[in-house]
């Protein structure tokens, strides 16, 4: 086929007999045909709530590996081959346990894909472990990237996970990340972000900004004005926090407010973790799904949202009200750094989904940060 083959390279707005898009991610329905046809496949049968609006839940397999470092298997390789080199010993995840604060795991997951040669994957923490800081990451056999599963794969998925900030109690069936599969290679230009903002409004404007690169996302540091709670940082030398028990724990035994100072700045010390929140409220049409851009060192020297997946309906009103602000996790690189009201953290890009998806974000599907404003993982009582 010729390289400008439309078979090979479709456009984006072309659409087959069913209506969908054959330029996009998968939206929940696409995600059940996907699974219905063994394109995604597991050793357990995957459940309905495990289907999100635009990804799935991928679930902790049986056993974990503690391993020396972090790693990639590289092109050609697989994971086997090189969790020899680095495991430390392993342990059975059946009945739970604990992965400590500071060293790293590797743990097959569940679920398996069989992608087409259109098809791949984008993984991504799920909210609650952003928050958590757990930082936790998807491989793949012969991957030399994280997060992604190339096109084409076809194979095992695993998860390396690294608690930074809490030891973490998880088991057999806990979800962590989530995958996202695309449909060819869709790209959202910066006339189509500006488009979408001025009919959809999708991102309230802070700053001026051309959106070449997403929307810019700005950080509120004054609140409801001084010694107003905006932000949290996380305690050390804390207790286990068992992933899987929602509203379990009192917030004040894991984290500290922070209140609103007269200056508008805030000094993030390279030893602590911070959540913070967006200036700018976030809606998400349901057409549409969002992702937070990675880490940029042209905004500063540190890290923001390592959980960057936000699902169609995320913040959305059909009546066009509403708008949710984004929760920003937030440590700081090597040196101390001061960030301000108002600046730039990040930028959120938006892609065209296949379709609508037959499900939306929001509480009637257990969503936990629909209209969030400044909130903690799940497993904290709210303070």
């Amino acid at each position: 086929m010729a390289a400008s083959d439309p078979r090979l390279f479709p456009d984006a707005d072309e659409r087959g007999p069913d209506g969908e898009l054959s330029t996009g991610t998968l939206p929940s329905q696409r995600i059940r045909a996907a699974i219905q046809d063994k394109t995604i496949a597991a050793v357990e049968e995957i459940g309905e709530d495990q289907i999100q609006p635009a990804s799935l839940d991928l679930r902790l397999g049986s056993v974990a590996y503690r391993v020396r470092a972090s790693f990639l298997p590289g092109a050609d390789r697989d994971l086997d081959g090189k969790l020899g080199a680095f495991n430390m010993h392993e342990f059975d995840l059946t009945n739970g346990a604990v992965l400590e604060q500071g060293c790293v795991y590797i743990v097959p997951l569940m679920e398996h894909v069989r992608l087409g040669y259109r098809m791949s994957g984008i993984a991504s923490p799920k909210s609650s472990v952003g928050r958590l800081n757990l930082f936790t990451r998807v491989i793949t056999d012969g991957g030399t990237e994280f997060d992604v599963v190339r096109s084409g794969y076809r194979g095992r998925l695993y998860a390396e996970i690294s608690p930074r900030g809490f030891s973490i109690l998880v088991r057999k069936g806990t979800r962590l990340v989530q995958l996202r599969i695309r449909s060819g290679s869709p790209r959202t230009s910066a006339k189509a972000l500006r488009d979408l903002r001025e009919t959809q409004n999708v991102v309230s404007v802070t700053v001026d900004d051309s959106v070449t690169r997403g929307y810019a996302i700005t950080v509120d540091l004054r609140g409801q004005g001084p010694g107003s709670v905006i932000g949290y940082r996380a305690k050390r030398h804390t207790d286990v926090i068992d992933y899987d028990r929602v509203g379990a724990y009192d917030s004040a035994d894991f984290w500290e407010p922070i209140l609103a100072g007269r200056d508008d700045g805030l000094i993030l010390d390279p030893q602590d973790f911070y959540i913070l929140a967006s200036e700018n409220t976030i809606s998400v049409p349901p057409e549409y799904a969002a992702e937070m851009a990675a880490y940029d060192t042209l905004y500063g020297e540190f890290r923001v949202h390592y959980a960057g997946f936000f699902d169609p309906g995320f913040g959305h009103d059909e009546q066009g009200g509403g708008g949710t602000r984004a929760v920003l996790e937030v440590r700081s690189h090597e040196v101390p750094f001061q960030v301000e009201h108002g600046q730039v953290v990040g930028r959120l890009v938006y892609e065209r989904l296949t379709g609508r998806p037959d499900k939306l974000y929001g509480a009637a599907i257990g969503s936990s940060y629909q209209r969030q404003g400044l909130a903690l993982a799940k497993q904290f009582r709210r303070p």
